[in-house]
């Protein structure tokens, strides 16, 4: 490693060579399944391929996509912006507590969200049977793009609702106070003040939202919306490769073009911080209806699916054979791929994430970029790609548990390697210097020095690449070996055949686990719930 010169920007002048080959070997292991996947897609004839991507069902399942997304990111504004103002800068009474419920629903993964909204307020459903002796025969159709549009709204709104509250946290509320003493109104101070300082917040939180809802695959698979990831993963079944892999490179495309936003708007986000708190909004006579409103959010978020689970929990499961018996091994399973996910995702990680802290160049930016685009490109998109690659290039390891990590690794690379860099940049550059000065090698004073000072950073991230591998579907449903199943596999199972009840104990053991991600969020990053 080469003598570390340090830069008046915090980076270095001088890359070592070994630690840019590890960086670009890791980004290139990303890059290269995805390329296979456009290799694919020109294979198809250039007439074929017009002809599918121009077919009225192709078209549809854009459309559906499309509306779906934007249906899904309103909806999440306006939950999430509302809730967030009413916890930070009014008097909502037991603000605390309603800060934690509904920044709750971010921890239940979308597809129990799903069947459990299906069991509750499907045709001869838990609601419906409680409304009968009133007279209630029927309610609204849940299949579709309404329930789609609720389920996915109310599991992704906390996206928005907590980057909207740390704007607000942060932001200077002498401004709004001073505006009032200019005879404005709450809502004119709101709108000139307020929204203008917020809204850099408010569009990543929704841009997020929008990024989940494109590509997500359980809930529409549930609520039998033909969107991008139902359709692609129901081609792949099917043996229809041509079509799921032009429909994957659409998806793609689509996501691309709101990733681009999203760093658009990150460039220009200017907002003040720093400022002194202000009065909090009195909501006098608005005091109950806000109570009602964020009560209502979290009992339909958390209460419906919770008492589901645990009304199935109490009642028993139907006899069913022996084919959908939880057996503890699968729950060992999922935690056996997910900790060497974590593992492998971390080791990858460090090379990347120490050159792009320590050595700022275009290089170690285009390696770090990299490896972003596994966790940008949704689960089915990934999975097709790397059935495509492995029974192709990497037989030898198709169809076993080494590619499924190898999958997990490119999906959540990124957690880890932005845990371990924001860790490397807090790291006083002079104390590694001093260990050199000492007699110690790089490597000693990377070991002795920085590893420790950064290890909180790096189990940090080898723990939330666990518990979001944990819940894992498309890629885990197309790349598991024969025979080998795992929590969310069960889930799948039961859900497929009609049993729900059979997917309690691993739904309940995934929001266990979910809850203790939201904790390590919590504890990462210093989510103040004041």
């Amino acid at each position: 490693m080469a003598t570390e010169q340090q830069t008046g920007g915090g980076g270095e002048t001088e890359q070592p060579l070994g630690l840019t080959i590890a960086s670009g070997a890791v980004a290139a292991a990303v890059i290269v399944p995805l390329l296979w996947l456009v290799k694919s897609a020109l294979e198809v004839g250039p007439e074929e391929a017009l002809a599918l991507l121009t077919r009225p069902q192709t078209v549809s399942v854009f459309l559906n996509s499309t509306v779906l997304v934007v249906l899904v990111t309103a909806a999440c504004v306006a939950l999430g912006v509302p809730l967030a103002y009413l916890t930070v800068r009014t008097d909502l009474p037991f603000k605390q507590f309603w800060t934690v419920a509904v920044s709750l629903p971010l921890v239940i993964p979308s597809y129990i969200g799903a069947f459990t909204f299906v069991s509750a307020f499907g045709p001869n459903g838990a609601f419906q049977r409680l409304l009968e002796p009133l007279g209630v025969q029927e309610l609204p159709e849940i299949y579709g793009l309404p329930g789609a549009v609720l389920v996915l709204t109310l599991y992704t709104y906390p996206y928005v609702f907590i980057t909207t509250r740390a704007a607000l946290k942060s932001m200077d509320t002498t401004l709004i106070d001073a505006a009032r003493t200019l005879n404005h109104s709450r809502w004119e101070a709101f709108k000139w003040v307020t929204v203008p300082q917020i809204r850099p917040a408010v569009a990543a939180g929704a841009l997020l939202a929008a990024l989940y809802a494109l590509s997500d695959f359980g809930t529409p698979a549930i609520m039998r919306f033909d969107a991008f990831t139902r359709v692609i993963f129901v081609e792949f079944g099917t043996f229809g490769r041509d079509t799921a892999t032009l429909l994957s490179l659409q998806l793609v495309g689509v996501t691309l073009i709101i990733l681009t936003l999203e760093s658009q708007i990150r460039g220009n986000e200017r907002t003040t911080t720093g400022g002194r708190s202000g009065s909090v909004m009195k909501l006098g006579r608005w005091r109950y209806p806000a109570v009602a409103f964020t009560g209502l959010v979290a009992t339909v978020a958390l209460v419906v699916p919770l008492g589901i689970l645990l009304t199935w929990l109490a009642e028993g499961v139907s006899t069913t054979g022996t084919s959908l018996d939880f057996r503890p091994v699968y729950a060992f399973n999922s935690m056996f791929v997910s900790g060497a996910a974590a593992v492998v995702a971390t080791l990858a990680g460090v090379p990347v994430a120490y050159l792009a802290a320590h050595h700022s160049s275009r290089l170690s930016s285009l390696f770090e970029r990299a490896t972003y685009i596994g966790y940008a490109v949704p689960g089915v998109v990934l999975g097709l790609a790397l059935v495509f690659f492995g029974s192709s290039y990497a037989t030898s390891i198709y169809q076993t548990v080494y590619l499924l990590v190898f999958a997990y690794v490119i999906r959540f690379l990124p957690q880890a390697v932005g845990s371990l860099r924001a860790s490397f940049l807090r790291v006083d550059p002079a104390l590694p210097e001093a260990a050199r000065t000492l007699g110690e090698t790089p490597t000693g004073a990377f070991r002795h020095v920085t590893l420790p000072l950064v290890a909180p950073g790096l189990f940090g991230g080898a723990a939330l690449v666990f518990l979001t591998t944990m819940k894992e579907l498309p890629a885990t449903l197309m790349l598991r070996p024969s025979g080998f199943k795992t929590l969310v596999t069960h889930i799948w199972s039961a859900y497929g055949q009609g049993y729900f009840g059979r997917a309690v104990v691993p739904a309940l053991i995934l929001l266990f686990v979910s809850g203790l991600s939201m904790l390590i969020i919590i504890r990462q990053e210093g989510y103040d719930v004041k």
